[in-house]
């Protein structure tokens, strides 16, 4: 605009050129009005400028200064405690007047608490994935619980700390987080161990809050030579909702409330561990929730059906009062795949280029503001039921889902979600839809999950086998696939079944499933789950058949072949057994239980040296995995490498002192070697733990062996006379001794 203005004045100026000299100084000293104007409008022009360019700074002075003060310190411990299941609106700090959670309370008041926090998928494995790299499941590729695995080339929060000096220990609660899917890695320990005497996990495999504190405070004891990045997860809100006592009785119209009560007393034993270590003020605690859970809000049990706010918001709280403001709530919309990026920042170490999330420092410092978009999605409806998956965004006010029957929500006006505003507000679905597209464009991925594909002679000889049906696929079902929310009432068929094998109401649960599996036939879990309830019932035929007609229907069926081989194990049909699983092991060559599996079944043929080589191979997906640590030492005696197993044992000696098997193990190995006095020092610490008619037969035979007939007839007498096991042959020998070796003591005589 200046430049035109003065064009336009020499115009009008031009016709003074005419005029005489001297009329001309004289025109220039003569004042000029105009051109004062003109001067005193740019000076003014100017004084505004200059006035909003002070104004400006000022402001970004003023709002880009801290409000509140969060101190960054490279020193910090940091203590993650996940959540399982839990839903931010049924914790007291949250609202909920009739929560019983003081632990979780305090840590609010006296840290920052995110009120409008979202996980990405409403699944634990995926979810902690994104805790653990800071990115969408659409970038670290992990969709669902059990069929996925961490990628190694992902760099996870864990292996940051690690390089940086911290000692790393995760203590975990349920097998969708066990070792086997990834998350281990970065952790130089890793307790999954759900049942002591559990060789072979099933999908239900869990342990409650004390055991894991129990784990966690051991560990502590031992470990505080450095820095230390520690992960406590507890599993307890998850169904079924089965809190101890006192909880069971004191929430008996509402377990679920009664969980989070129960898990929040050990995560104030988690905290006054800390302080006891004098930890305390020197850790960075955060408390975050993996996903919450639907409580039959529009139709929903449990979690992974849907992705609406009762299964996606979750509590998310950081303690650290010395470098933390206390009491400070931050109403912003933040993710979970914001928790790596702020611990690392908060650390004072560079994010890796990998990590989406945000550091939310900013946010707690109040420098920021605002809502940030969020991706949401859920593969469970269809690699689980044959449904179509859900995937959408929360954008500003809105949060769009696409699916067969597209769902549009404004959270502003109606947080229920009770009224889908597609069809009314179909400008702003388009907007959201594209930004969906930009947004999985902009954040996905180029590492594809890696799955063994099998090649057509493989195929053809699993199909000759009877392990195949005719229309065999790898893949999950394509298509034009149905609207969960069209099939909801199936889902209850199938809560309902769990339930009734919960209550062991077997008849029931039977009857439920078969429904399932009529409604839905290519999907796998529902034939092991029908199966499992058969073998609680000892009907092993029955449970057998049930797992042959899923291997007919379902792709890829791996998981049911192994669980077949378990079943053929059980009938003693080894040959059977051993066919199935190595088409297990064809379809899927790492997957754990049918390496365990093979294992057992090459024990049991007098095979040990095969059986060490899939034991070997299981060992590196779980090393600390003690029953199969037994089973392998066990097979090294087998083949006379006894130096090795004793090494071996003594280690699990060392974790487990009072566990009387490896005792019994050990004396086996001493007598193999020909140390009878370490045999019988070993054999005798078993009776001691376990005076029971398993360890008596042991030790007597230990006894007569070592020429100690007298000790050896009294821990006989005493397995026949405490057994329970009826006319069996190994307590018909038992007899036939004791008489031949009191026979063989009168003869001695009382010397």
């Amino acid at each position: 605009m200046a430049k035109k203005k003065r064009k336009k004045q020499k115009k009008k100026q031009a016709p003074l050129q005419g005029k005489p000299q001297e009329n001309l100084v004289l025109e220039e000293q003569r004042p000029n009005t105009h051109i004062a104007r003109i001067r005193k409008k740019r000076i003014i022009f100017f004084l505004v400028v200059l006035t909003v360019l002070v104004i400006s700074a000022a402001l970004v002075f003023i709002f880009s200064r801290p409000k509140h003060t969060v101190i960054k310190d490279s020193g910090l411990n940091i203590c993650l405690i996940t959540l399982d299941t839990t839903r931010a609106d049924r914790i007291g700090c949250y609202g909920y007047d009739k929560a019983k959670t003081p632990n979780l309370d305090f840590l609010a008041a006296n840290g920052v608490k995110f009120s409008n926090t979202y996980c990405q998928v409403p699944l634990t494995l995926p979810s902690h994935c994104s805790i653990f790299t800071g990115t969408y499941p659409l970038y670290h590729q992990v969709h669902n619980n059990g069929s996925y695995t961490l990628d190694p080339r992902h760099v996870s929060l864990a292996e940051v700390l690690r390089e940086k000096g911290f000692r790393t220990a995760a203590f975990v609660s349920s097998f969708t987080v066990d070792s086997r899917y990834g998350l281990d890695q970065g952790f130089e320990f890793y307790d999954d161990t759900l049942q002591e005497e559990e060789i072979i996990k099933n999908y239900r495999s869990q342990r409650r809050a004390e055991e894991v504190y129990n784990s966690f405070a051991a560990w502590m004891d031992t470990n505080l030579t450095s820095r230390l990045f520690c992960w406590v997860h507890f599993f307890d809100p998850h169904l079924p909702y089965d809190p101890p006592f006192p909880y069971r009785e004191e929430f008996s119209d509402n377990p679920y409330d009664g969980e989070i009560a129960y898990m929040d007393v050990y995560i104030g034993k988690v905290i006054e561990k800390l302080r006891e270590k004098n930890l305390l003020d020197r850790t960075l605690v955060i408390l975050v929730g993996d996903h919450g859970e639907a409580l039959r809000e529009k139709k929903e049990i449990d979690h992974g059906i849907f992705i609406y706010d009762t299964t996606l918001k979750v509590p998310f709280i950081l303690y650290c009062p010395p470098n933390l403001p206390q009491g400070l709530v931050v109403d912003s919309r933040v993710r979970l795949v914001d928790v790596m990026p702020t611990i690392l920042d908060l650390l004072e170490i560079p994010e890796n280029d990998e990590i989406q999330g945000r550091s939310l420092v900013p946010y707690m410092e109040g420098r920021k503001k605002g809502d940030l978009s969020s991706y949401i999605e859920t593969y469970y409806p269809r690699e689980n039921f044959g449904w179509s998956e859900l995937i959408g965004l929360i954008d500003k006010e809105w949060k769009y889902i696409r699916a067969p029957k597209e769902e549009l929500y404004d959270l502003k006006e109606d947080p229920s979600e009770e009224n889908n505003v597609i069809l009314s507000r179909k400008k702003s679905a388009s907007t959201m839809n594209k930004k969906l597209d930009h947004f999985i464009a902009d954040n996905s991925s180029n590492v594809e999950s890696i799955k063994k594909k099998l090649s057509a002679e493989e195929v053809e000889r699993l199909r000759s086998l009877g392990y195949l049906g005719a229309e065999f696929t790898e893949e999950s079902p394509e298509g034009a696939l149905p609207d969960p929310k069209d099939r909801i009432d199936e889902f209850h068929i199938l809560f309902q079944a769990k339930m009734f094998e919960y209550q062991l109401k077997f008849d029931q649960a039977i009857e439920n499933y078969n429904k399932i599996i009529a409604l839905e036939p290519r999907m796998p879990m529902n034939y092991y789950h029908l199966a499992l309830v058969y073998m609680k019932m000892d009907r092993y035929p029955e449970a057998a058949e049930v797992l042959k007609k899923g291997i007919q229907n379902v792709p890829n069926p791996y998981v049911l072949l192994s669980r077949l081989a378990v079943i053929y194990i059980k009938l003693n049909k080894l040959e059977d057994a051993l066919e199935a699983n190595q088409a297990a092991l064809t379809m899927k060559p790492d997957h754990l239980d049918s390496l365990i599996t093979a294992g057992r079944i090459m024990t049991e043929m007098g095979k040990h040296a095969e059986s060490i080589a899939y034991y070997t191979k299981a060992l590196k997906i779980e090393p600390e995995n003690k029953i199969l640590q037994i089973a392998y030492a066990f097979a090294l005696v087998s083949v006379r490498r006894i130096d090795e197993a004793l090494d071996i044992y003594e280690k699990l000696k060392t974790a487990y002192p009072d566990d009387f098997k490896i005792y019994q193990d050990i004396g086996i190995a001493q007598a193999s070697k020909g140390n009878v006095e370490a045999a019988l020092t070993n054999f005798k610490k078993a009776v001691e733990l376990n005076p029971a008619p398993v360890t008596y037969l042991n030790y007597a035979v230990m006894l007569e062996h070592a020429g100690y007939l007298k000790e050896a007839v009294h821990y006989l007498d005493l397995y026949i006379t405490h057994t329970t096991e009826g006319d069996t042959k190994r307590k018909r020998s038992a007899e036939e001794a004791l008489i031949q070796w009191k026979r063989k003591l009168r003869e001695i005589g009382p010397n």
